[in-house]
């Protein structure tokens, strides 16, 4: 089936995402992201090392930019200028790499997007050539918005990051993929392989995940079951559920034709 994930007019075949942390070591990161069959991985420049730090193992050793693509992200990072600071650092040591996650957070605790600074970040980013990919709350308004100023990608929350809750507002997403024409990608709050299956039954076009594998207690089967679970429900969506209603008013099995009972 040639169904292909297309950001930034580049296509893709896996339609996971996963980040690089909260792994206990490279070796654990690199089987986790192999079996996971992603091509796109983010890493956060404030929290590994890519060559900022010379003396130090790089990340890029064990995921080379010519195998993934890299999608330098601004986790940690609560204000615009600090992200704008940070993602041209990532382009600087990427020679010239354009396509990023924008992230700005509101506050520490629950990591819920501060769409103000959000906003003022993505206006420069796109303004200095940057192909912008935003994780942004679940508010239909603000993701037209944030497609208006020419984001390629908007990345709303299905729950709080880190929180493994899931999906709780199935229905907001489904307005913002009503209303933008760029892909619609499920970031944060992701638990578990049917959250990701839901997701993308709901017509959401991939899932970006890193919590979810990296803390379970099988990272590298977890995975795996990700993998499986973003590529059912995309083809669950695909074909079409059947309606939903209480029971149903006709039979499974066919009634004309039937030999008559003895009564009759």
């Amino acid at each position: 089936m040639n169904d292909k994930l297309i950001i930034a007019g580049k296509s893709y075949s896996s339609r996971l995402l996963v980040g690089t942390g909260k792994y206990k070591d490279f070796a654990e990161t690199k089987a986790a992201i192999e079996s996971s069959g992603a091509e796109i991985i983010t890493i956060a420049i404030r929290r590994s090392n890519i060559g900022q730090n010379p003396n130090e193992p790089s990340l890029l050793e064990i995921l080379p930019p010519s195998k993934y693509t890299l999608l330098p992200n601004t986790a940690g990072c609560y204000t615009a200028d600090d992200a704008v600071r940070t993602l041209r650092l990532a382009r600087e040591l990427l020679d010239g790499h354009s396509l990023v996650k924008l992230e700005v957070l509101g506050d520490p605790q629950s990591l819920y997007p501060n769409v103000v600074e959000t906003i003022a970040a993505a206006k420069t980013l796109v303004a200095e050539g940057f192909q912008v990919m935003v994780y942004t709350s679940d508010d239909p308004i603000i993701a037209k918005q944030l497609e208006d100023i020419g984001c390629v990608a908007i990345m709303p929350l299905a729950s709080l990051i880190g929180s493994g809750m899931g999906i709780l507002n199935p229905w907001n997403l489904q307005l913002i993929m009503e209303r933008v024409q760029v892909p619609v990608i499920v970031d944060a709050g992701v638990g578990t392989a049917s959250d990701a299956a839901i997701a993308m039954e709901l017509g959401c076009h991939g899932v970006l995940m890193n919590t979810a594998i990296a803390a379970a207690q099988n990272p590298v089967l977890m995975a795996s079951a990700m993998k499986k679970g973003v590529e059912a429900g995309r083809e669950a969506f695909l074909a079409g559920r059947m309606p939903k209603k209480l029971y149903s008013a006709s039979p499974s099995s066919p009634t004309a034709g039937i030999i008559a009972s003895a009564r009759s």
